[in-house]
Formats: C-alpha cells, structure tokens, sequence
C-alpha cells in the first residue's frame, strides 16, 4: 500500500482544482445523476494521467475512476458531479474491508508468470492451466486448515497446481522451513504440516530471505495467502466449494 499512498498523496497535492470542477454529469433513469467518463476527464484534467474508467460504486453517488499513473492504475472516487473527489483508506465497516486497497490490487493484477517458483515445492500438476501460488507456514493454524484443503482441491480437479512457499513470519517457524527448503522435500512438507518433528539438516539457503522478500514486494503480511491464476490475491483458509469457486471465478486465461 506504500505506492498507493504516494499515488493517492500526488493527488492531494493538486486537488484544489478539483473541487471547484464544473457539475458535468448525465442523468439515468428516474432522474439518478450518473457521472460519465468525459466528465471525470475534465474534473480531473488537472492531474498528470489518464482516464481509463468509470464505474459506480456500493456507495450512493459515487464512482470507482481508474487512473492511470506513474505506470500503475490508480482507484480514484468522484461524485456522480465530478465536483468532490475521495482519495485514501475507504473501508466498509461491516466486514472491515479496505476497498481502495481490494480496487487497487483488481486494477493492478500481478503476471503470475513473473513469479520465481524455484524456492518451493508443487502439489498438483505441474503442468496445469491454472497455476496458484501459496504463501504459507507451517506453524499457522490457518495454514494447515488450508493445506489440507489444498489436497482435497488437486483431487477434486486435476488441472490445478499450487506452487508453496514458506515464509516464517513466526520465529519458531523459520528452522522448519529452512530445513524443508534446504531438501526441497514434499515429504518434510506433509510432516511439518501434521505437527511430526524434522530431522536436523546442516545445510544453508537462501530460499526464505527471497520469499519474505517476494511477500513484501507483493504487500503479503499474513499466511495463508495465494496469488490465484489470473493475478488477484486471497488471503485465509476456506471449505473445498469456496475454494475451487473461487480459483474458477479467477481463472487463467487459456491460450
């Protein structure tokens, strides 16, 4: 979220502009004002980047702007006259969500191709459609829900792949995980999850500093959490149904 927020501050500090804009907008039916994209164009003209979108929003008489900025998409909210704009933190008090940060991560999908999967281990096929990327430890109870579950998703459909990765953000985790990436063994995997002890390994990787680093870069702050097929991220354990709903309502695009 630290670029969101120099985004969102680069806004703020030409934003008094904006707030003067015309009241340009359009009506739907039953006389709903409905802000079009030529007129967040010209209410938001003073800002260096490019209307992309409009869409309207949960919240009555807003609209999600998508803007394109120092190379990434921005989520931007104006009212339906293009005169007041929202920039920062709007979050949905129901569930807590952080809906800037949620619109941010679906403008802004991660190419899971770019990814490095060397520092892992797959269950699955490896040569699936729709490959899904698992950041976990073993020592959360939320990642061993979820693993567990994982099995039961590669056996309900075998054109999935989950590539794991382990990052201890638990201090106790860190020897288990090093000694399971240091023998890259699916067998030490499956006993670390099951609680049973590891064996003492005396050699060194790296693999976790590159994973933790990957997490930060991609704003993971918790386990578990996957990078699904088409980019998008989820955190936290489901049932079997949630899960394979979820993967097929982010599918990869097949070539």
């Amino acid at each position: 979220m630290h670029l969101i927020s120099l985004l969102l501050l680069t806004i703020l500090t030409i934003a008094t502009p904006i707030f003067a804009a015309d009241r340009a907008f359009t009506t739907a039916k039953e006389d709903v004002p409905v802000l079009t994209k030529e007129a967040a164009i010209k209410a938001l003209q003073v800002i260096q980047g490019e209307v992309l979108s409009v869409s309207p929003t949960d919240i009555p008489g807003f609209y999600l702007v998508a803007m394109r900025m120092q190379g990434k998409i921005v989520p931007i909210f104006l009212d339906h006259s293009g005169a007041y704009l929202f920039s920062g933190n709007l979050i949905r008090l129901k569930d807590k969500a952080n809906l800037t940060e949620s619109y941010f991560q679906q403008l802004n999908p991660i190419d899971i191709s770019t990814m490095p999967l060397d520092e892992g281990m797959t269950l699955g096929n490896p040569e699936a459609t729709q490959q899904i990327i698992v950041f976990t430890d073993p020592h959360c109870p939320y990642c061993t829900q979820l693993h567990q579950v994982l099995h039961e998703a590669v056996a309900a459909n075998p054109d999935l792949a989950f590539h794991i990765k382990l990052i201890p953000f638990k201090a106790s985790s860190k020897k288990i995980a090093e000694t399971i990436l240091c023998n890259k063994s699916m067998e030490q995997l499956e006993m670390a999850f099951s609680g049973q002890p590891l064996p003492e390994t005396t050699c060194e990787t790296d693999a976790i500093t590159k994973n933790l680093n990957l997490a930060q870069k991609l704003g993971i702050r918790g386990t578990p959490t996957m990078l699904l097929p088409n980019g998008q991220i989820a955190g936290g354990t489901m049932p079997l149904n949630d899960l394979l709903q979820l993967i097929e309502k982010n599918r990869a695009a097949t070539k």
